[in-house]
């Protein structure tokens, strides 16, 4: 474990954040982020779980006993393009993770789905995923081509 989290960034980002968050856990990053979290919870975080803290705000990312980045664009794009320089890409790959809860996703066996999903996904697709905290399931459908096609676009 100790060796996964030295080649593995691990972040937590702050409130002003959260769609860049999304993204990231979309390219596999491990993301922490809350829209109620204050300073010091993140800072106690970041401590805590040796995360990188990711901010907008230029004091916060000058506290020290923490590994931070200041975000320096409001634009997705750029955002990105400044996590991967400072980071590095991440190991996991992209639509590994829940988007929502942070989790890594699991392979589901089709069987398993058969009621949970729309009758056409359940005939129209033979690879499945789940979140093994909120049990959303996953496939490639229109909405993943239209993602892999935005993320193919960043950095």
């Amino acid at each position: 474990m100790a060796e996964e989290r030295s080649r593995t960034p691990r972040l937590v980002a702050d409130v002003m954040l959260g769609r860049l968050a999304k993204w990231l856990r979309l390219l596999g990053y491990d993301t922490i982020y809350s829209n109620s979290a204050d300073d010091a919870t993140l800072l106690r975080i970041a401590q805590a779980e040796d995360r990188i803290l990711l901010t907008r705000d230029r004091a916060l990312s000058r506290q020290r006993g923490v590994r931070s980045l200041w975000i320096e664009s409001q634009e997705l794009a750029s955002q990105v393009r400044q996590v991967r320089a400072f980071v590095g890409t991440s190991p996991d790959g992209q639509l590994t993770r829940c988007a929502v809860c942070n989790v890594r996703l699991e392979w589901v066996a089709k069987a398993d789905v058969a009621r949970h999903v729309p009758l056409y996904v359940f005939q129209t697709q033979d690879e499945f995923r789940r979140c093994g905290q909120c049990g959303r399931i996953f496939w490639a459908a229109t909405h993943v081509e239209n993602m892999q096609a935005i993320l193919d676009d960043l950095p």
